[in-house]
């Protein structure tokens, strides 16, 4: 007897030796030796990993999307970066990979060391909150930095990290993205990326970070759950087709690692001046709801730590965590 396993790939080749065909029900049945609920089933499954099928009456199903697999020797192939992504880790499913990153970062990995993972049962944003990441349809993924500076600063790896994963996507798609401080990336006011950093620190230095980069790219509508569908949006919906995740991440992985060479090279004045440019936060109105409770005023730049400048009532007032809102009178 075959092991379910098995028996999705059976299916799976069916589907793919006849593109774009309808396969009825009772064909798959007599195929596989398997009842039409374990048709059902299966189909479900391959839902799940990240396929879709359109299901007819007295027609049966016909497969319309599979995402693409992400391949190490694929991705380090077409790298143009020297470090960053050369030595990478996919996995096909875990918690998290900021987690998974955490631990090899501890077992001594290189710098420019990336996990990435087909998908996250546990993905997790700033403060705690749920990070959906869905099978096969997006990039989550963490590098593994190791930068010389005090822990305070590391705020501005953060910002670092969002021009990269900005540039990246344009170079890429030609989808032009808009920063909201501090971490998220936007799409006409919708969340499209997400970004966590977290450091491991000792007598105030950094001993390495953890750049968590979440990116929605090929969700449909339907793939975000009900709760999110106002707030959130994927690069496929904004450009009307399914996006290649490895090109992508090639192109953020050598963004990423230039801009980190400036960084060490120029500190970060430089990377302040480009994440302005491609912020949709400055010069906007903005209520930020912040430890030392709710600033409310016109974002208009940044300070050298990396802090939000908020001008209010004259007054300049240095935001250093919280979250954003755009604020309209």
């Amino acid at each position: 007897m075959k092991k379910d396993d098995e028996k999705d790939y059976t299916l799976l080749d069916m589907f793919l030796e006849n593109p774009g065909q309808f396969l009825s029900g009772e064909e798959i049945s007599r195929r596989l030796s398997i009842s039409r609920t374990a048709v059902w089933k299966q189909i479900n499954k391959l839902r799940q990993a990240g396929y879709d099928f359109e299901a007819v009456p007295r027609m049966g199903y016909r497969m319309t999307d599979a995402p693409d697999q992400l391949r190490a020797e694929e991705l380090i192939a077409g790298l143009s970066s020297e470090q960053f992504g050369r030595n990478v880790v996919i996995l096909e499913s875990t918690t998290s990979t900021q987690e998974e990153a955490r631990l090899l970062a501890e077992q001594g990995a290189a710098e420019g060391t990336l996990v990435i993972s087909e998908e996250q049962t546990g993905g997790r944003g700033r403060m705690g909150r749920k990070f959906h990441s869905p099978r096969g349809k997006g990039i989550w993924m963490s590098l593994i930095l190791r930068p010389e500076q005090p822990l305070h600063l590391t705020q501005q790896l953060t910002l670092l990290t969002g021009v990269a994963v900005c540039r990246g996507i344009q170079k890429a798609t030609g989808i032009q993205t808009d920063i909201k401080w501090p971490n998220d990336l936007l799409l006409s006011g919708k969340k499209v990326c997400g970004i966590l950093l977290e450091s491991a620190a000792e007598d105030d230095r950094v001993r390495y970070c953890i750049a968590g980069i979440g990116i929605s790219v090929n969700l449909k509508e339907e793939d975000f759950p009900e709760e999110l569908r106002p707030i959130a949006t994927s690069l496929r919906l904004a450009g009307g087709q399914a996006l290649n995740r490895t090109v992508l991440i090639q192109h953020i992985m050598y963004e990423m690692e230039v801009l980190y060479k400036l960084y060490n090279e120029q500190g970060f004045q430089a990377i302040a001046s480009l994440w302005e440019a491609l912020s949709g936060t400055i010069q906007r109105e903005v209520k930020v709801q912040s430890q030392r409770g709710v600033v409310t005023g016109v974002a208009i730049g940044l300070n050298p730590s990396g802090a939000l400048l908020v001008k209010v009532d004259g007054d300049i007032v240095p935001v250093y965590s919280g979250d954003v809102e755009f604020h309209t009178r």
